[in-house]
C-alpha cells in the first residue's frame, strides 16, 4: 500500500549488531584498548532501542498520516513515483537533512534533543544509534517536501536510507578514503570531525549522505588535529534517562531564573546552546537606530 513505509531500520538492526561487535573485536585484536567502554555502549544501545520504540512505531505513525493528509488536501503537485523523482527526493531530503541537522546545533531548544547523539565520549559504531528520546521537531523541516508533492512514503523511507548510510561513519577503524569521496560524500573523517568538542570543530559538517551542503553553505571542517569527542561540558551518566532529559532539565533551570526578562528567556530557548543571558549587573547591547 502506498500508506506504508519499509520498516529498514528494523531491517538493518542485525546488521548493526553485527558490524558493532565486528569493530570492537577489531579493536581488541589490534591491542588499541583492552575492551571499550562497556557502560557507555550499553548506554548507546538502550537509546536505539527507545528511539526505535518511540521513533519508529509511535511518532512516524502520526507524522505519516499529517503528511499524508496534506499530501492529499494541500500539496501542490502530486510528483508520482518515477525515478527522476526518487532521485530529486533524495538531494532533498538530504537538504532537509542538512537543516535539521544545523538548526538542532543552533537552537538550544532543538539541541537538547540532538545532545543525546553527542553525548558519547567514545567514538565508535555503538555511537551511532544513540539517538534521541524525543524526536518531535524533526518533521518540520521535511513539510516544504510534503507542500511540493513528494509522496510521504517516499520522504521517510529516503529518510531511513539516510539514517542508515550514516551509521558506518560512526568509526576510527576507517581513515580518509579516496580525495573524490571525501570532497562530495560524508565520510567517517568528516563525522569525527561533527563530533569533536575542539573549538576548531563545534557547528561543522552537518550533512547526512553529502558533505557538499556544509562546502557550499560555509560549514565545513575537514579532519586536522586530533578529535576529542564528546560535549565541551561532559555529563559523565551512563544513565539513559539522564541522557535523554539532562539537557531539558538545564533548559527548566535557566528559563525560571527569577530575574530573567522575557526576551532572555526566550533567548534561552532559541538562541545557541553557549549562549546565556548577561548578568543584571552588566550593561545591555543596544541598537542605534
Amino acid at each position: 500500500m502506498l500508506t506504508d513505509v519499509p520498516p529498514i531500520l528494523i531491517w538493518a538492526i542485525p546488521l548493526f549488531v553485527l558490524a558493532v561487535v565486528v569493530e570492537i573485536v577489531d579493536m581488541i585484536r589490534d591491542g588499541e584498548v583492552a575492551h571499550p567502554d562497556r557502560a557507555d555502549t550499553r548506554t548507546s544501545l538502550i537509546m536505539g532501542l527507545g528511539y526505535l520504540a518511540i521513533e519508529g512505531i509511535f511518532w512516524k505513525a502520526l507524522v505519516l498520516g499529517g503528511y499524508l493528509w496534506i499530501h492529499e488536501h494541500v500539496a501542490l503537485f502530486d510528483l508520482g513515483w518515477t525515478w527522476p523523482v526518487w532521485i530529486i527526493a533524495a538531494f532533498a531530503d538530504d537538504l532537509s537533512y542538512y537543516w535539521y541537522h544545523r538548526l538542532s546545533h543552533e537552537v538550544r531548544i532543538l539541541w537538547a534533543s540532538h545532545v543525546v547523539h553527542h553525548s558519547s565520549q567514545q567514538y565508535n559504531l555503538s555511537t551511532a544509534l544513540r539517538q534521541t528520546w524525543s524526536p518531535f521537531h524533526a518533521f518540520l523541516f521535511w513539510l516544504p517536501m510534503v507542500l511540493i508533492g513528494f509522496h510521504p512514503v517516499m520522504i521517510l523511507t529516503l529518510q531511513a536510507g539516510n539514517l542508515i548510510y550514516q551509521f558506518w561513519i560512526h568509526t576510527e577503524r576507517i581513515d580518509k578514503l579516496a580525495p573524490v569521496v571525501e570532497l562530495v560524500f560524508n565520510t567517517p573523517s568528516h563525522h569525527r570531525a561533527h563530533h569533536g568538542s575542539n573549538d576548531v570543530y563545534l557547528d561543522k559538517n552537518y550533512g547526512g549522505i553529502l558533505i557538499v551542503w556544509d562546502r557550499w553553505f560555509g560549514t565545513f571542517e575537514p579532519e586536522v588535529e586530533p578529535v576529542r569527542y564528546g560535549l565541551t561540558t561532559n555529563i559523565d551518566t551512563y544513565n539513559p534517562a539522564r541522557v535523554a532529559t539532562h539537557e531539558y532539565a538545564a533548559i527548566w533551570q535557566a528559563v525560571t531564573l527569577p530575574e530573567l526578562r522575557f526576551r532572555d528567556r526566550v533567548g534561552v530557548l532559541l538562541r545557541g546552546p553557549g549562549w546565556s543571558p548577561p548578568a543584571p549587573s552588566e550593561p545591555r547591547a543596544t541598537v542605534a537606530v
